[in-house]
């Protein structure tokens, strides 16, 4: 048995797990107040998978699901303690080699206080908070085109 490779991030209310594994059979996904087990069998091999992680901090376990796909298994853990962040999601400091941040979800939504806000309404405030007052004037360019140039002399005619 082997550990399946995960990827994990952390929202207000839940951190989320999940388990990179492709065609998986025979999922189990045990939650416990400050523990989840999780074991499968995947691919054409049969490789059977088990990860045992105990959790930073306590989840509501009646609360918390998980749900197969072809490519992998998604587990949605309910946090005890609604709004506190998860700095990480074992317990312990050490590092597991089949465990990392899924940085294409991670959100830093302690100091968003804009939560409420449509994506459009985030991005459209985003591009007016850039600015753009360094940019050129576009609207005098017709006039300076007008203007003399050195290199716009009269060219002497051919022989």
């Amino acid at each position: 048995m082997q550990p399946a490779t995960a990827k994990w991030y952390d929202r207000r209310d839940s951190v989320f797990i999940e388990f990179c594994v492709e065609d998986s059979k025979d999922v189990q996904v045990k939650f416990d107040k400050s523990k989840i087990d999780f074991s499968c069998v995947s691919g054409t091999d049969n490789i059977k998978h088990q990860n045992a992680v105990e959790l930073f901090g306590e989840i509501d376990p009646k609360d918390s699901k998980h749900r197969r796909t072809d490519r992998s298994v998604l587990c949605c853990l309910r946090k005890a303690e609604s709004g506190k962040s998860w700095p990480r999601l074992t317990k312990d400091k050490t590092k597991c080699n089949w465990l990392s941040v899924d940085f294409n979800n991670w959100k830093d939504w302690e100091d968003d206080s804009d939560e409420d806000l449509s994506s459009f309404d985030k991005f459209s405030e985003m591009m007016n908070s850039m600015g753009g007052d360094d940019l050129p004037d576009l609207d005098g360019a017709e006039e300076e085109h007008d203007s003399a140039d050195s290199d716009d002399e009269k060219m002497p005619d051919l022989e």
